[in-house]
């Protein structure tokens, strides 16, 4: 379970790591306002997939097109029929619970890590306190398998003595306070951001939290109730393991209580929602509003006893969150954080508790057959703790100047081609389009890496400490958090890595943000035909702009301030639109009884359908009033949705996929290629899709919105 809320909303190309994209070593999902990121795909761990260093390519001219499916028809399946003979020779490594396009260069990415890791590991003269030491030393920790199995659970004793200690309600709330960034939970996620309607300073943010499953679907669905079984086993695994009193009857009390927990939570749609998610409160309204929690003891305890005001997220559901605590038996709340804390904690801890984690977390629910090697998790470690460290050498070594240059030129082409149709909406009147416009031209852009590396001198690492590294960074970041309240908003700051395959939009800082790592084959190839990296990576730039215009970046203006700069007319138009793009989706149906949610998804569904659009009118701009060339009989345009579809080219477990419909703002695959295309006349046009095909929509049916 995650406690941090992180910063300001954030779109991104897969889903919510890193300060924009945050997941724990579990892989769980974020929390809260983590959650409102905005990338372009969700999480990706390591696989066993591809093993090289060097970036795969694709047919010779980008797109291979043996791996298409000619008996399945364009209109009938176009994911099928670009993707179909490639997906049939894909097979998800065994320690995955997805594989495609962006799992491969995710390994990619590991692969590079790991070798340059390896090469920090055998060297002998690095400097102390440097970067690359601390990078190796994170390794030696997490590959030191003999001291760790030698510990067992002791690293876990002082907090569970703390915890047995704690024999209050106000002892247990000051406790989940001092444990911001340690191993353990809390009933509140809180976190430090960048204040949506005052984006030059930060603020701290409070919301739900609580849970040990994915979220309340899984405790309130009766899709999932196999799931809540084999969680309430967990629990009681996990307390046996530490030798906690009667863990049959805790973990019994724990799951009841989790699922008022459950009851009182926002739903993931109303969770996305920006105007009802910023609700202004002093300590003293957050105390008289939600009665039960001691705020103060919990607000002192983790650094921030001095603030004057923050956001509460969820300000229905906390009060009920805070009830549930006050009338919970202390010896109930004790077992719970003792859960939370071992479960936090087991992936640094010995093979028994590592092992018992990973068998719920990843394989019961998420369908992974096999753990991943040590060695992966080793390097997924130092990377996620020195993530900006090991990005610095990444660039160095992977990251061309002239891929920054090509990247330059796409980025300003989509914002000629969306300026271009912001002045044609037939939707949108003179005041909004006027509003749109200055917002696109104060976009900002960041490819490959930061200005600016993050400074980790004050970070301790030591070789032999696995769970101490582990302890220490997480102090760190917490105080890297407190530190910014006394600040100006650091407008350098990424929030993902360079190695990260992954791409963001921030509606605080209206920025675009493009790391090193997406910025190659099948997203963006420097010799490949335009079309296709048009279709490609142009489809992700328009996507991450797209968000800028989404139904909740559309809350922020050009300046990231949350605020309406619609005339009511303009709202009420493009609501009617969302609406019926929503409507779209909400028939797609990826396994059987698991719809996918247009509400939950809507943003990512925008953005998609702003890419595709955005990016062909870029393409055709790109032309220069010439025509494209055919190349082995397929047209431009033909290129452009190929080059879209291939990005997406993916095959997913059935559990993951069902994780995936409950909690993830980003359809599945198969629909973010179906779904943009089918509302886009020049697709029809391309493969001459008729009203006989399944995914056929009459042109008035079809939902153009940017």
């Amino acid at each position: 379970m995650k406690k941090l809320l992180i910063g300001a909303a954030v779109g991104a190309l897969l889903l919510p790591a890193s300060a924009a994209l945050a997941s724990d070593d579990h892989g769980h999902a974020c929390v809260d306002e983590a959650c409102t990121v905005l990338a372009l795909f969700g999480d990706a761990e390591g696989a066993t997939g591809y093993q090289g260093t060097e970036a795969p390519s694709y047919g010779t001219w980008g797109f291979g097109l043996d791996g298409r499916d000619t008996s399945v028809a364009p209109g009938e399946s176009f994911f099928r029929y670009a993707n179909g003979t490639a997906l049939e020779g894909l097979e998800i490594p065994s320690d995955r619970t997805r594989y495609g396009s962006f799992d491969l260069l995710r390994e990619l990415s590991d692969n590079r890590m790991k070798a340059m890791i390896a090469g920090l590991v055998s060297r002998t003269d690095l400097a102390p306190g440097s970067d690359e030491l601390k990078i190796a030393d994170l390794y030696r920790s997490y590959m030191d398998e003999t001291r760790i199995e030698a510990l067992d659970d002791q690293p876990l004793q002082p907090y569970l003595a703390a915890i047995r200690a704690a024999d209050t309600h106000d002892k247990i709330a000051a406790y989940m306070g001092a444990t911001q960034g340690l191993p353990g939970g809390s009933m509140f996620g809180t976190g430090i951001s960048i204040d949506q309607k005052h984006p030059d300073r930060y603020v701290t943010s409070v919301g739900q939290s609580g849970l040990g499953l994915p979220n309340r679907d899984y405790y309130l669905d009766a899709r999932y109730a196999d799931k809540l079984v084999l969680y309430r086993a967990y629990v009681e695994r996990m307390l046996t393991m530490i030798g906690w009193d009667d863990p049959a009857a805790s973990a019994d009390a724990i799951v009841a209580m989790e699922t008022q927990i459950a009851e009182a939570h926002w739903t993931p749609i109303e969770n996305r929602n920006r105007d009802k998610t910023y609700n202004e409160y002093t300590p003293a309204a957050l105390i008289a509003d939600a009665p039960g929690f001691d705020w103060t003891g919990y607000f002192s305890a983790a650094g921030l006893g001095s603030i004057d005001r923050m956001i509460v997220r969820q300000n229905t559901a906390v009060p009920k969150i805070a009830a549930i605590f006050a009338a919970a038996p202390v010896e109930t709340l004790q077992a719970w954080q003792a859960f939370h804390t071992t479960d936090d904690s087991a992936a640094r801890l010995s093979r028994r508790f590592a092992d018992a984690e990973w068998e719920f977390n990843s394989r019961d629910l998420s369908g992974q057959p096999e753990q991943r090697s040590r060695d992966k998790r080793g390097i997924s470690f130092a990377e996620r703790t020195l993530g900006e460290a090991v990005g610095r050498q990444y660039v160095a070594d992977y990251f061309p100047a002239a891929s920054k240059a090509q990247m330059e030129e796409l980025v300003a082409n989509l914002r000629i081609a969306l300026s271009h149709r912001i002045d044609h909406l037939s939707w949108m009147g003179p005041e909004t389009r006027a509003a749109a416009q200055e917002k696109l031209a104060k976009f900002t852009v960041k490819i490959g890496y930061p200005n600016k590396w993050r400074d980790y001198s004050a970070l301790e690492v030591r070789a032999d400490d696995l769970f101490g590294n582990t302890e220490r960074a997480g102090t760190f970041n917490w105080q890297y958090q407190l530190n910014r309240m006394n600040g100006p908003v650091d407008k350098d700051e990424w929030g993902m890595t360079p190695q990260t395959v992954n791409a963001y939009y921030n509606s605080a800082n209206n920025e675009i943000v493009f790391p090193a790592a997406i910025l190659q084959p099948p997203f963006f190839d420097p010799t490949a035909d335009p079309a296709v990296n048009y279709g490609g990576i142009g489809g992700v730039i328009g996507h991450e702009i797209g968000h800028g215009f989404d139904d909740q970046g559309s809350k922020s203006d050009g300046d990231g301030v949350l605020r309406n700069w619609w005339t009511d007319a303009d709202k009420t138009n493009f609501e009617a639109l969302t609406t019926r793009l929503g409507a779209q989706y909400d028939t797609y149906e990826p396994l059987p009884g698991y719809h996918v949610q247009g509400g939950l998804t809507m943003g990512e569904n925008i953005g998609d359908a702003a890419g595709v659009a955005v990016g062909l009118e870029a393409y055709h701009l790109s032309l220069n009033g010439q025509p494209a060339p055919v190349l082995d009989g397929t047209t431009g345009d033909q290129r452009f949705f190929y080059g879209w579809a291939q990005v997406w080219q993916q095959k997913i477990r059935d559990e993951a996929l069902k994780q995936q419909v409950a909690t993830d703002p980003h359809s599945p695959a198969e629909f973010r290629v179906i779904g943009p295309l089918r509302n886009l006349d020049a697709w029809y046009d391309a493969f001459d899709v008729g009203p006989d095909s399944k995914y056929y929509l009459a042109p008035e049916d079809r939902v153009r919105i940017w």
